[in-house]
């Protein structure tokens, strides 16, 4: 039996290849487009975060509020 050379047995074929490379770019798209969003998202500390960290907490307490409202008015009711 005769033994194969390796050079004779294509590794991979070429659409095979395309489709490798269709992943690899499309992989960069995505890597690229992380990169530009964390280049433009606030940095922790600046102004922008700390008017979201204010906007948060006010509307934890309107909602804190909101439960303790809806907890009296549940209390209320006749059994």
């Amino acid at each position: 039996m005769a033994k194969q050379s390796w050079y004779f047995v294509p590794v991979m074929t070429t659409e095979r290849i395309g489709n490798a490379l269709d992943r690899i770019d499309r992989a960069l798209a995505r890597i690229e487009t992380q990169a530009a969003l964390a280049r433009s998202a606030p940095k922790p500390g600046g102004t922008a975060n700390a008017e979201l960290v204010a906007r948060h907490e006010a509307l934890r307490e309107r909602v804190s509020d909101s439960i303790a409202q809806l907890d009296s008015l549940i209390e209320g009711l006749p059994q």
